[in-house]
Parts: C-alpha cells; sequence; structure tokens
C-alpha cells in the first residue's frame, strides 16, 4: 500500500522522496524498546530538515502511524520546515494510554493531533479519528486502491479461488469457514488456493477432505497469481481480522463476484452487496454462494471508478488542495 501511494502522487504530477528508513514498531510492548526508538528519532531529525530544506520539500506524508508504529520523525520535522503534515491511514487509540505501549501511544496521538489532513482508508478509521480530531482537522476518505491506471483482463471460469498468506494467528479462521463452507456446496464445486505461509500443514489438513475438490498453488509470483484470478469464477475470503484486504480489489478488477462476511473494514472494497453477516458463518457463505452474482463488467466498473491509480490521485489532490497545495 506505501509503494501504491508513492505510485500515486506521481500520478498527479508530485516528485516524492522517501526521507528516511528508520522503522519505529514496537510489537511487544517494551517501554525499553520505546524509550530506544524515541531517542534514535532524535538523533535522525537533524539530517532530515536538512535534506528537506536542501529539496525544498512542500509538505511530509505518513502511511500508516498507530500506537505499534507511531511517527517519531515527521511532526517535528514539518513543523520546523513549517510545511503541512498530512497522516495516510493513522488510527487512534487511546485505550492503549497508560499500558505497555504508553510511550508510543501519545506520540501516536500527538502525530494525530498535528496532522493538517487525515486520509482514512475505511470508516471503521474514521469512528474515532472523527471522535478525536482537533476542530477543523480534514478528515478524508481515500478508499484502498490497485496500483495500476488499467484493469486486468476478464476472468472467465467457473471454480472457487482463495488468496491469502497462511498465518495461523489471523488467516487461519478464515481457511477453516471455506473448508466448512466448501463441504456445504455441490460435490463439483472446485476450489484453487493461492498462498503459503508457517501455517500451511494446518491449511492442508482443514481441507484434506477435499482431495478431488481443492487444489494448492503454493506462493504465486504476480504473473501467476494474475493468471489464477482469470482463470477463476469467484474469490472466496471471508476476512476474518483482515484490515481490508488487497485480494479484494485484485480479484474484482478481473471482474470475479465475491463470497465474503459483511465485515469492518472488508466492505469498504467489496462490489456493494447484501453480504452474509458473521454469525451466519460457512451456511450464510454457501447461501451467498448461490445467489445471482452482478455482472463481471459491472464490478469492474466499480472498481475502476473508485480503485485504481486515476481515483487515488485526485483523492489525494484534493487533500493537499486543502493545505495550499496543488
Amino acid at each position: 500500500m506505501a509503494r501504491a501511494l508513492m505510485s500515486a502522487f506521481a500520478h498527479m504530477g508530485a516528485q516524492v522522496d522517501l526521507a528516511s528508513t528508520f522503522r519505529s514498531r514496537d510489537g511487544v510492548g517494551d517501554a525499553a524498546l520505546q524509550a530506544a526508538l524515541l531517542a534514535a528519532a532524535d538523533t535522525l531529525i537533524p539530517d532530515i530538515i536538512t535534506q528537506g530544506r536542501v529539496a525544498k520539500w512542500q509538505a511530509w506524508v505518513t502511511y500508516h502511524s498507530y500506537y505499534k508504529a507511531p511517527d517519531l520523525i515527521g511532526p517535528t520535522v514539518a513543523r520546523t520546515l513549517g510545511i503541512p503534515y498530512l497522516l495516510i491511514e493513522t488510527t487512534r487509540a487511546r485505550k492503549r494510554l497508560g499500558g505497555p505501549w504508553d510511550a508510543f501511544a501519545r506520540a501516536s496521538e500527538a502525530a494525530c493531533d498535528a496532522a493538517h489532513v487525515v486520509f482514512y482508508l475505511t470508516e471503521r478509521d474514521h469512528e474515532a479519528l472523527a471522535k478525536y480530531a482537533p476542530d477543523g482537522q480534514p478528515l478524508i476518505h481515500l478508499r484502498p486502491f490497485l496500483s495500476r491506471t488499467e484493469l486486468p483482463a476478464q476472468a472467465h471460469g467457473t471454480h472457487l479461488l482463495a488468496v491469502g498468506m497462511m498465518r495461523a494467528s489471523a488467516k487461519l479462521p478464515s481457511y477453516e469457514l471455506i473448508a466448512q463452507t466448501l463441504a456445504l456446496l455441490p460435490d463439483t464445486t472446485r476450489l484453487e488456493i493461492a498462498g503459503d505461509g508457517p501455517a500451511r500443514g494446518q491449511v492442508e489438513s482443514a481441507f484434506a477432505a477435499f482431495e478431488d475438490r481443492a487444489q494448492f498453488l503454493g506462493a504465486l509470483e504476480p504473473e501467476a497469481l494474475t493468471a489464477a484470478y482469470s482463470r477463476a469464477g469467484a474469490l472466496i475470503w471471508p476476512g476474518v481480522d483482515e484490515a481490508f484486504g488487497m485480494t479484494y480489489l485484485e480479484a474484482q478488477a478481473h471482474g470475479l463476484p465475491v463470497i465474503a462476511q459483511n465485515r469492518p473494514g472488508v466492505r469498504d472494497v467489496l462490489f456493494p452487496r447484501a453480504y452474509p453477516e458473521v454469525d451466519l458463518g460457512a451456511q450464510g457463505l454457501a447461501d451467498f454462494a448461490a445467489q445471482p452474482t452482478p455482472t463481471p463488467d459491472s464490478i469492474r466498473a466499480y472498481i475502476r471508478a473508485h480503485h485504481l491509480l486515476p481515483a487515488a490521485a485526485e483523492t489525494l489532490r484534493g487533500g493537499l488542495e486543502q493545505v495550499g497545495l496543488t
């Protein structure tokens, strides 16, 4: 997504400089690590300010600042240079204040407060941003998007396709739901599974009863994944614990209907339909799979209008205009 954002700014004619490769993430809530990272960031700021003055930066943009990985550099650099500070896909998590991520949660909140414009990707993120936003802070909906200007070839298949990493912590429940759904679908229903990871053994076990109906493709390079989308008839991915999920956009760009649950974040990137509620489980997904689907042309038109580079570039341009930049 970060690379796609850089492409979107370039698409609108802006020059994009990567100011730093510093990583601030603390995944465990270690106060000593947070203190060390705060100190390390402080040592980098003077040289970055000098870099910005030489390059005559007009704005600072940070992607995905949050309590585990806050922007420890941008607010100070932008304030010192007197340039607008913009955040993309930031979140507020005040419940983390006072806990093991206290220092980072405070830094994340301070970055949110300092932002001249905040771009949010999902309605779920917007709720907290709007609740605690400083007076007059613009909050702009930037829809998740593919880093391309044109759609790929339309798919022409009949079988189901699942695409996802095989991580036990977050992805496995989606695979388990797919296996349960496949058991409820006609015996002629075939499934291809693209992806790999440390939980592959568990995923394969979930599909052991479908040896003749489920095929594992493994991790695919971009061209091979495009081919997998092109020969499918629909994408099935329930979306358990997904922030939003780029695979939905990739599949729909090929015109594939999506079999997914009505989940926060996920619904922000799906063609508008009445997706099954979470509590309906596999039966809800199976019933939904049997419903008439939108035409590939209508799905692709929706993606073209809302989720490609040109649409993203226009949204970003609107945010820059709000701080006096064009």
